[in-house]
C-alpha cells in the first residue's frame, strides 16, 4: 500500500519509505488527534521523534529503546504529554525552539537539552534536518525541513500550516499576522511547490495545493 498520511488515533501507523529516510506517521488521543512522526535513518538506523504527544506505552513500542532525539515542535500540553515517558525509557536528547523551551520544561518536568533556532540543523544518522522557528501560534515552534536528495523536500509543520490553514491564534490579530507573514516568507517563500509537509493533526498537505490560497487566509484573519 502506498503512503497517504491519512491516519487515526487507535489505527496502524503509516510509513513513508524514502531513499535515506524511513517516516512513520502515528495518530494519539482519540479526542485530540495528534501526529506524532518516527523518523529513521536507513543507513544508521538512528531514530528521531517528532512530537511524544500521548499514549508513551504506543509510542515506546513504535521507537523502541534505540530512540535517539525527540522535537517537541512547540509549548502546546496536548503535543509534550508523553515526553518524560519517553525520555526516562530511552534518554533520548530533547530538542525544542527556544523561546517555547522553558515552558516545556515547566510544564512536563523534563530539561530541554538543545534549544534551537534559526540556521540550527538536527540530525538523525545521517539524514540532516533544518530547523526553521515559525512565531505566531506559539513564540518558539518549530518546523523541520528534510531537503531529500533523491526526490522532494518535507516538512513537519507542528501546528504552524494545515491543509487549509495556518494554525490557531486564538483570536489575537497581532499573533495570526506574526504566524502568516513567517508561513508566507520562511516556508511559501523558499519551499517549492512539491514540498510535502506533516502537520500536527490531520493529513498531509502539499505546498503547492496551498499556495493560491494564502491571500484568501490572510483576509479571512484566520
Amino acid at each position: 500500500m502506498s503512503y497517504t498520511g491519512a491516519v487515526h488515533a487507535g489505527g496502524d501507523p503509516d510509513v513513508r519509505e524514502l531513499s535515506r529516510l524511513t517516516i512513520t506517521k502515528l495518530a494519539v488521543d482519540e479526542q485530540m488527534s495528534n501526529n506524532c512522526y518516527l523518523l529513521e535513518c536507513r543507513a544508521t538506523g538512528a531514530r528521531l521523534l517528532v512530537d511524544a504527544a500521548d499514549d508513551g506505552t504506543r509510542l515506546l513500542e513504535l521507537t523502541g529503546p534505540s530512540l535517539g532525539t525527540v522535537v517537541t515542535t512547540h509549548q502546546h500540553w496536548d503535543h509534550h504529554r508523553a515526553l518524560r515517558e519517553v525520555v526516562l525509557a530511552t534518554g533520548a536528547t530533547t530538542v525544542a525552539g527556544v523561546p517555547d523551551a522553558e515552558a516545556i520544561t515547566e510544564q512536563t518536568g523534563v530539561e530541554i537539552d538543545r534549544p534551537v533556532g534559526a540556521d540550527d540543523t538536527v540530525s538523525v544518522g545521517e539524514v540532516t534536518l533544518q530547523v526553521i522557528p515559525i512565531a505566531g501560534h506559539t513564540p518558539g515552534s518549530v518546523c523541520l525541513r528534510y531537503d531529500d536528495p533523491d526526490g522532494h523536500p518535507h516538512l513537519w509543520t507542528g501546528d504552524c500550516l494545515f491543509p487549509g490553514g495556518v494554525g490557531a491564534t486564538f483570536g489575537n490579530a497581532e499573533a495570526f499576522a506574526q504566524l502568516i507573514d513567517e508561513v508566507e516568507t520562511k516556508i511559501f517563500g523558499t519551499l517549492p511547490d512539491d514540498t510535502w509537509f506533516y502537520p500536527g493533526h490531520g493529513d498531509d498537505g502539499q505546498l503547492g495545493t496551498e499556495r493560491p490560497h494564502l491571500a484568501e487566509w490572510r483576509e479571512r484573519g484566520w
